[in-house]
């Protein structure tokens, strides 16, 4: 683990009151590269972190940053190498968000924490990069949990580290936010060589922002790697324990269970024009069929998922006789026929007579 990586552990096992809870984890991290924590709730990821960030002592083994063995650091070392943001409450009384963003500083000014103009314009830098601006004068016990997170990474971009470690940094945030601070976070990591540990909820993002992922699963690290070698199909069930639903790892889509029964409605789909036609029949518990769909088209996921039974084909093959065979049957089965597409084009030949055949049966 050690040959060129920035951070990286060995024979670590963390927990509590001297009872492990993860054993012999193995990361390694080079500079520039994001690795993300991923398991279920109570796993131990924040546990990780804290033990990483030496805010727990670890049970067994060491962590080395940039060579060394992270406790034989000083504190204003350290800070100046690693800056964190926990889900932690912090709770400065009368301090603006500019104050909290300032004290990012403190690992490089002097004993009374006096900030030099070129310490105010990397504070205002870093509020300028995560749009908080004109939260600078405002209270910060004043501001919603979303601005305080936003906050709390400026605070971190102003101690200029190597290394930075989030843990759930996305999980106050709304959508336009959540997308601009892990948009940040990438561009750093790849501007200015910053490395990144965090947790993750969202699998998504995990696996477009990340270049390595950790899978925390009992014990143990399951599974470390890249994305693709991460989410093969079926996994990230076995890794949550999934009971209800399904989780598609090519695309990250997220589906609750299929309506089970026979199916009553036919989905004439494709190109992704089926997709909230499923899930409408889902929501109103009618079982229903969808095809004739190529098994690399934007709705398949969703089919596999939601229908009762999907007719597909192979990507970049013709319709075969037996496809067609079933569709109609299926057609004969259903009271009714949805065709969520304006124009199947030339392509479609097949889909086309579907849709002639439907017609015919009167549905």
């Amino acid at each position: 683990m050690s040959e060129m990586n920035y951070l990286y552990t060995e024979g670590l096992s963390v927990g509590y009151h001297g009872v492990p809870l993860i054993r012999n984890i193995a990361l390694g991290l080079k500079r520039g590269e994001i690795l993300t924590l991923i398991g279920p709730n109570g796993a131990g990821k924040t546990t990780i972190l804290k033990s990483l960030i030496r805010q727990l002592a670890p049970l067994e083994g060491a962590v080395f940053l940039d060579g060394r063995e992270i406790h034989s650091m000083g504190g204003k070392e350290l800070s100046r190498k690693l800056s964190v943001v926990l889900t932690d409450r912090v709770r400065p009384e009368l301090m603006t968000c500019g104050d909290v963003v300032a004290t990012g500083r403190y690992p490089y000014t002097g004993r009374f924490g006096v900030l030099t103009e070129e310490d105010r314009r990397i504070v205002h830098e870093a509020m300028e990069l995560v749009h908080i601006q004109e939260l600078s004068e405002r209270d910060f016990l004043q501001t919603s949990d979303g601005q305080k997170q936003r906050v709390m990474l400026a605070r971190a971009i102003c101690q200029e580290p190597d290394l930075i470690v989030l843990d759930e940094p996305t999980s106050f945030l709304d959508m336009k936010y959540k997308l601009e601070f892990l948009s940040i976070i990438q561009n750093m990591s790849r501007t200015r060589n910053l490395s990144v540990i965090m947790s993750l909820h969202e699998l998504d993002l995990a696996g477009r922002i990340s270049d390595k992922i950790a899978c925390v699963k009992g014990d143990r690290i399951d599974r470390f790697g890249t994305p693709e070698e991460i989410f093969s199909e079926g996994y990230v069930q076995e890794l949550y324990r999934m009971t209800v639903g399904s989780y598609d790892e090519r695309t990250g889509n997220l589906e609750l269970d299929a309506v089970k029964g026979e199916p009553e409605v036919f989905v004439l789909s494709g190109n992704g024009s089926g997709t909230a036609v499923y899930r409408r029949l889902q929501r109103e518990g009618r079982a229903f069929a969808a095809g004739i769909l190529w098994e690399n088209d934007l709705d398949y996921p969703s089919a596999k998922a939601l229908a009762a039974e999907v007719v597909s084909v192979k990507p970049f093959c013709r319709i075969a006789e037996r496809e067609m065979e079933r569709a109609k049957e299926l057609i004969e089965q259903c009271r009714q026929v949805i065709c969520t597409m304006d124009n199947a084009g030339e392509f479609y030949q097949e889909l086309q007579e579907l849709i002639e055949y439907a017609k015919r049966q009167g549905k």
